[in-house]
């Protein structure tokens, strides 16, 4: 593919632009946790953002609306872990409370839209 950009399927996604703002928050606010948290919360935290934005886009790459359905199961469940997390900070008071809910809410909504419209198509 030398020479030409070729758009992707996932970066057509809404849930996949909003996801990728979600990993961007996330290294902000982790790049605040305490230094001791670097390879706890602040890499789980990290990781769990860059698998949601990931299996999407890995989804989407693959052959039909099952794969596809796999892959945003998943990344619900890195948003779900990342949540976890998130309260975690919250509650060892690391992060103030409701920092990064209006983003996770966005996505999970999103993901959650995409997911029943796929399995309605199956």
């Amino acid at each position: 593919m030398q020479g030409r950009s070729v758009k992707r399927r996932h970066t057509q996604l809404t849930v996949w632009r909003d996801s990728i703002a979600l990993v961007k928050r996330v290294y902000e606010l982790t790049g605040d946790l305490p230094k001791q948290e670097l390879f706890g919360l602040i890499s789980q935290m990290r990781r769990a953002a860059v698998s949601v934005a990931s299996n999407i886009a890995e989804g989407s790459a693959r052959d039909g609306d099952k794969e596809f359905l796999r892959f945003l199961y998943i990344a619900r469940g890195s948003l779900a872990e990342l949540e976890t997390q998130n309260i975690i900070c919250e509650q060892l008071t690391f992060i103030q409370a409701g920092t990064l809910s209006e983003d996770m809410e966005r996505v999970y909504a999103k993901l959650s839209a995409l997911i029943n419209a796929r399995k309605a198509r199956l």
